[in-house]
């Protein structure tokens, strides 16, 4: 439906051309999107809206977009205008295709190139991207309390050292910050990345994890086969020494433990921060997008119990994961495994 005019404000106008036609196309509610038809062009125009941090999020999307755009093949829709006082972007229109089965490969690559356009001297152009912290141990200590799961010696103090850990990882890759299935359009030029509205900088290992761990901040989560998911890390490593002359490190184990320790990646964006979710797992289940908090957790466990099974600093770990994925498929049967492919 072709409504209302959307807020293409007189400077737009001036630098674009009149807008002939619009029509509002689907969002999250931190955000509005209009298709546009100008006299020589179709372009999306976004507008941030909702929420104290709404000034924020324009100023980090505004960022991540310029700095992407120094890449040098595309990972995001060109940037055409911007209008400060309305919050609002004008990007390229693409146009996107269903993905194919192994989309995936084609996203980790993208995704590495994207990460690959962050540069030394971009530091304080964004944040710097935030990991657990302590709270986090204690409220994942406390599911496993709430499940009657003894805590064996030493994971207490394996995960605050991993914690520190992941707070002293350094790097500058450009984050997205949400790279989930629906962020990434899969154009006939390749995968663009749109939404860059936490965009931060660090170690690309953080959302190089999210194939593995399930999309851990997204709606639609998957659990690639063990191959696929082989040949997309592969693409991405790939990708990233192309881009960098330099090779990623291989151990993703870190970067997985903490996504488990985040009980935040178990809602949608808008109730982050409000509440320990964690501690609601054994009381009720709820489904976001594709999955359940539960089956979130029971993955996320599996991958973290299986990567740090033998690890020298996480052993404890290994043990901890392995005893509560265990108690949670027993109270829980029927709980299925997470989806294979995206909607």
């Amino acid at each position: 439906m072709w409504l209302r005019l959307p807020p293409f404000g007189d400077a737009l106008r001036a630098e674009l051309g009149p807008p002939v036609r619009w029509r509002r196309l689907g969002s999250s509610p931190r955000s509005r999107v209009w298709r546009v038809v100008l006299p020589g062009a179709t372009v999306v125009m976004k507008q941030i809206v909702g929420g104290p941090d709404a000034d924020e999020r324009y100023v980090r999307e505004v960022t991540a977009l310029r700095l992407a755009a120094r890449g040098e093949a595309p990972v995001v829709p060109a940037l055409l205008a911007t209008d400060p006082g309305e919050r609002v972007l004008v990007l390229e229109h693409l146009d996107h295709r269903r993905p194919a089965g192994d989309w995936i490969v084609g996203h980790a690559e993208a995704l590495a190139r994207l990460h690959a356009t962050g540069r030394p001297e971009d530091a304080g152009s964004l944040p710097r991207w935030q990991g657990p912290d302590q709270a986090d141990v204690e409220a994942f200590l406390r599911l496993a309390g709430a499940l009657e799961v003894p805590v064996p010696p030493g994971a207490s103090g394996e995960l605050g050292e991993l914690v520190e850990r992941l707070a002293r990882t350094g790097g500058h890759a450009l984050l997205h910050g949400d790279p989930c299935p629906g962020n990434d359009l899969h154009t006939d030029r390749g995968v663009r990345f749109v939404d860059l509205e936490q965009a931060s900088l660090g170690s690309g290992l953080m959302e190089l994890a999210y194939l593995r761990i399930g999309f851990p901040t997204c709606w639609c989560v998957t659990s690639a086969p063990a191959r696929l998911l082989e040949r997309a890390e592969d693409a991405y490593r790939d990708a990233w020494r192309t881009a960098t002359g330099s090779e990623t490190p291989a151990d993703l184990t870190d970067a997985c433990a903490g996504w488990l320790l985040r009980g935040d990646g178990l809602v949608e964006r808008a109730r982050r921060q409000s509440t320990d979710h964690l501690a609601r797992i054994p009381h009720k289940d709820w489904k976001w997008g594709t999955a359940t908090a539960r089956q979130r957790l029971v993955h996320r466990l599996g991958v973290v119990a299986d990567m740090t099974d033998g690890h020298a600093a996480l052993g404890s770990v290994s043990r901890l994961s392995t005893g509560m994925r265990r108690r949670v498929l027993a109270r829980w049967p029927g709980l299925r495994p997470l989806p294979t492919g995206r909607p």
